[in-house]
């Protein structure tokens, strides 16, 4: 099985390329290749860094989101957006002016308000994962987060509580992102990157 791990330069592609051997799968492309996006089984989208910094990496390459859209979307192979590559799958995201996201969930990304002493931005350390109804890929437990930016918009799977409900993981159909970081979120992580490499949505 053939799983395409997207190069836009996030800087954590080695973190989840290992993570994901570690979960089962044999057969990781680490890749910006339009090809390798129609040919693989799925498709992971890791981003770290700032939401127009990493939408214009994606954009940069020629045929690329094409080829994304026609493998995620007309070809419906499973897809995982991790961090930043969630947010991507939103409309918009409000990092330093708007930036166009893919539009594939109607929602956009917006910055987190920092409330009280406890209640700081960026959002660092473990956290619950609270899934929102019932998900074969989202358990309830603990994941690893690093973000000041959060998705607001249709789709929520689960949140995690900073000040207030957040979103944690987000989707429709083939599609799962999750704000945490799946390859530092030890045993929680690693059992959901097991998940979606088995998943047949």
């Amino acid at each position: 099985m053939t799983l395409a791990l997207i190069d836009i330069g996030s800087g954590n592609l080695h973190s989840v390329e290992n993570a994901l051997r570690a979960a089962g799968s044999a057969d990781v492309l680490v890749t910006a290749d339009p090809d390798a996006m129609r040919g693989a089984e799925r498709i992971v989208l890791p981003g770290v860094g700032a939401f127009g910094a990493c939408a214009a990496a994606l954009c940069a390459v020629n045929g690329l989101v094409d080829a994304l859209e026609e493998a995620v979307l007309r070809d419906a192979k499973p897809f995982l957006g991790i961090c930043v590559g969630m947010q991507l799958m939103a409309d918009a995201g409000e990092e330093h002016g708007t930036h166009a996201g893919l539009g594939w969930l109607p929602g956009r990304v917006r910055r987190l308000e920092a409330g009280t002493a406890s209640v700081k931005v960026p959002h660092m350390g473990w956290n619950d994962v609270i899934p929102v109804g019932e998900h074969p890929l989202l358990v309830r437990g603990e994941a690893y987060f690093l973000h000041s930016y959060a998705y607001d918009g249709a789709g929520l799977l689960a949140t995690t509580d900073h000040g207030g409900p957040v979103s944690a993981a987000i989707g429709r159909d083939n599609l799962l992102g999750v704000q945490f970081h799946p390859e530092k979120s030890q045993r929680y992580g690693l059992e959901l990157l097991a998940r979606f490499l088995a998943w047949r949505p």
